[in-house]
C-alpha cells in the first residue's frame, strides 16, 4: 500500500477522532517501530492491522470504515491528480476515466504501487458497471471513492451506488446511476 493513502489515513484518523487514537491505534497493531512517510509502500498487512484495530475500537464494521474513508479520500486524490482531470468531467466521467489516467499514473511511478483493477463499462449516459479487481478485498473504498466524488461534483444526491456481489470478494461489481 502506497505511503500517501497510510498517511491519509493517520490524518483521517487524527481528524475524526484525535493524535491519541491514531497513537493507540498504531501500538495495538504492533506497527508502532514504525515511521511511515507518504513515498514509500508498505505491505498491505499494515493496513489491513490498522483498519482491523479501528473496527475493534470503535465497534464499526471494517467494510464500513473503509467506505468512510473512501469519502474522505476524495479532495486530496482531486488535488493530486487534478492535472489529469478534465474539467467538464462529472462523478460517472471520472470513474470512467480513472482507470486510464489516475491508475496509470499511480504505477508508473512506482513498480511497486498496485491499485486495484477496474473494468468500467459505461451502460449509458447516466449508467455504469464497474468491476472491482484487486487480491486486497478493500472494495468498500472503491465505493466510498465513488460517494465522494459525488459529493465532490455535487451529486450526492442523484447518484446511487449499489454493489452487487459480495463486498469482501477479489472481484465485486459496482452498479453507479445518476437519477434524474
Amino acid at each position: 500500500m502506497h505511503g500517501s493513502i497510510i498517511t491519509l489515513l493517520k490524518r483521517y484518523v487524527q481528524t475524526q477522532y484525535d493524535h491519541s487514537t491514531w497513537v493507540k491505534l498504531v501500538e495495538l497493531s504492533g506497527l508502532d517501530k514504525i515511521e511511515f512517510d507518504h513515498k514509500t509502500v508498505y505491505p498491505d498487512e499494515h493496513v489491513y492491522a490498522l483498519v482491523g484495530r479501528a473496527a475493534e475500537m470503535t465497534g464499526i464494521p471494517a467494510e464500513e470504515l473503509h467506505e468512510k474513508f473512501g469519502e474522505y479520500l476524495v479532495p486530496d486524490l482531486m488535488y493530486m491528480y487534478q492535472k489529469l482531470v478534465r474539467p467538464e468531467w462529472k462523478t460517472l466521467d471520472m470513474i470512467e476515466h480513472t482507470e486510464m489516467t489516475m491508475h496509470k499514473q499511480v504505477r508508473q511511478e512506482h513498480s511497486k504501487n498496485a491499485p486495484p483493477v477496474l473494468e468500467v463499462t459505461r451502460i449509458n449516459e447516466n449508467e455504469l458497471m464497474i468491476e472491482y479487481v484487486s487480491p486486497r478485498r478493500m472494495s468498500g473504498l472503491a465505493v466510498g471513492i465513488v460517494r465522494g466524488l459525488a459529493n465532490y461534483y455535487d451529486e450526492a444526491d442523484r447518484i446511487d451506488v449499489m454493489p452487487t456481489t459480495s463486498e469482501n470478494g477479489e472481484r465485486v461489481h459496482i452498479h453507479v446511476r445518476r437519477t434524474a
